[in-house]
Parts: C-alpha cells; sequence; structure tokens
C-alpha cells in the first residue's frame, strides 16, 4: 500500500524533532560523560539501526534516544533515560499515542527501575492538556512543542503547512516536495526558530534531565532485621503481640538487610537483601550510578 502524504508529512515533523533535540542531548551525554543511542547511529553492540530494549515480559519496544552509563560503540551501558518523540495533528489521536508511549516505557522503567532511568517524551502537534498531563502523572517530563509553533518556525522561511482534515493529498505532496528540496541551510535556519520560539519549555526539559542524572547519594540506611517470623489473623492480635514485644538488637534469627539510599534530588532506591554478598553488589551498582 502506497504511503500516504499525510502520513510522510509527519515522519518529516518527526525528523524535525530529533534533529532539534538530537544535538542538545549529544552535547549534554558529552559532558556528563553518557552515551547517547539513536536510531541515527552506527553501533556494533547491537544489530541493526533500531535501539530496542526488551521489558520484563519479553516484549521488544523500539526507542528514539535512550541515554546509557558505561556505554560505547562496543559495549551496551545501563539505561538511565528513556526519551520518546511524537507528532499529532489532533487531538482525537493524542491521548492514544500517550497512552502508546507509557506502554512501551513504562515496562523498562520497571525494570531497571534500581537505574531509576529519567523518562522523558518530546511532543509536537496537538496534544489535549489531559494527555500531557498523563504523562507527568506517571513520571515523564515533557518537552512540548505546540503545533502553532511548529508552523510559525516554517512561515518564517517562506514555507506554509498550516493544513486541516480537509487539506487535499495534492497540497501535501507539493509541500513535502518543497520541504525535501529545501536547502540545508534554511532546514537549520527552521529549527533555530523552533528552538527560539520553545527556548523556555527546552530549558526547563534539560534542567529535568540534569538533575535527575547529576544526583549524588546524601544518606544510606542499613537496618539489619532479626527474629522469628510471627503471623496473626487479626490486627488486634497483632497489636497485642507489639504491645508486649521486648525490643533489643540481635533478638532471634538474622533474617534479611533494609536498605535505602537517598540521592541529593530527593529520588531514594530501596532494597530487601539476605546476604552481605548481595548487600556489596547492590551499594557497588549504586556507587556506580
Amino acid at each position: 500500500m502506497a504511503e500516504s502524504p499525510a502520513h510522510r508529512f509527519g515522519q518529516m515533523i518527526g525528523e524535525l524533532l530529533e534533529a532539534v533535540v538530537r544535538p542538545q542531548l549529544e552535547d549534554f551525554c558529552r559532558v556528563q560523560g553518557l552515551y547517547l543511542d539513536h536510531q541515527k547511529r552506527e553501533r556494533p553492540a547491537r544489530p541493526g539501526k533500531k535501539v530496542s530494549w526488551a521489558d520484563p515480559y519479553g516484549n521488544v519496544h523500539d526507542l528514539d534516544f535512550v541515554i546509557e552509563r558505561d556505554g560505547t560503540d562496543q559495549q551496551i551501558g545501563r539505561p538511565i533515560a528513556f526519551i520518546e518523540t511524537a507528532w499529532r495533528r489532533y487531538t482525537k489521536h493524542s491521548r492514544n499515542k500517550a497512552q502508546e508511549i507509557q506502554g512501551a516505557i513504562l515496562p523498562l522503567a520497571e525494570k531497571y527501575r534500581w537505574n531509576n532511568p529519567f523518562l522523558g517524551t518530546v511532543l509536537a502537534g496537538v496534544f489535549t492538556d489531559s494527555s500531557l498531563d498523563q504523562l507527568r502523572s506517571l513520571g515523564f517530563q515533557v518537552l512540548y512543542f505546540p503545533y502553532d509553533s511548529i508552523v510559525k518556525a516554517f512561515q518564517l522561511e517562506g514555507i506554509e503547512i498550516a493544513f486541516g482534515e480537509d487539506t487535499p493529498d495534492s497540497v501535501f505532496k507539493e509541500t513535502i516536495a518543497q520541504i525535501e528540496n529545501t536547502p540545508s541551510k534554511t532546514m537549520a535556519r527552521i529549527q533555530k526558530h523552533l528552538v527560539r520560539i520553545n527556548l523556555v519549555e527546552i530549558d526547563s526539559f534539560f534542567a529535568s534531565l540534569r538533575w535527575r542524572l547529576g544526583r549524588y547519594v546524601t544518606r544510606v540506611v542499613v537496618i539489619p532485621l532479626y527474629g522469628r517470623i510471627n503471623e496473626f489473623v487479626t490486627i488486634e492480635d497483632a497489636l497485642r503481640f507489639v504491645d508486649g514485644h521486648q525490643v533489643y538488637e540481635g533478638s532471634g534469627e538474622f533474617r534479611k538487610y533494609e536498605i535505602r539510599v537517598d540521592f541529593s534530588n530527593g529520588d531514594k532506591v530501596e532494597a530487601s537483601l539476605e546476604s552481605k554478598h548481595r548487600v556489596k553488589e547492590f551499594f557497588d551498582f549504586v556507587s556506580r550510578q
């Protein structure tokens, strides 16, 4: 089946978004000593051009950007940020896209929860407030380029892209051809216009990224747990036990270590581990975050 002009136009806007965001992500990762993986990057460590990660259920998700710690061209690192981009022209499609993004990234965030990854999405076009709030409520940082700002960026270079549902395919085709034949210098100016118009939102997004990935440890709590397991049928029985329980360190059989690590940005990582070896592994992992 032939690709519709409207679909191809959407792809072109998506490519524009990536071209705007990628250099800034590359600069951020270079300063922080991190590795940025994306589909435009040739990387021997993974097969093909797609940036694919499997969730805990074996489902594979193709992502736009993944930031890794200790990653190289030859070695897959630990994922510490998942970032998706998307364009939608009409509000009727925005919630479905938001759900699609969270369906891909949230299972990955759960699988790599010890990394406490940054969850980001770069959206453009028309998205309802409820779809944006839905993503934010689930822990996503949202960088949103409103439809009017994209139209304005093109208009400043004499290109009209303000289309509606009744726009004929012939007009889409003409505009696509115009964009494809636009000199690279002109496209670079369009990107700069888009950045300038949305500079406050861009700065806020990258401030959140630095805040999350630039964190450091502020407190470590280790609680050794002892004692036999006591089970009760009712809360009243459990309360009677607690009232009569004598508390002293080392009472009963050792059970496990409860660990909590607090970070400078308010993040915390918790673990329940049954051996010193596992505790040392956990601390080694956290120290490399």
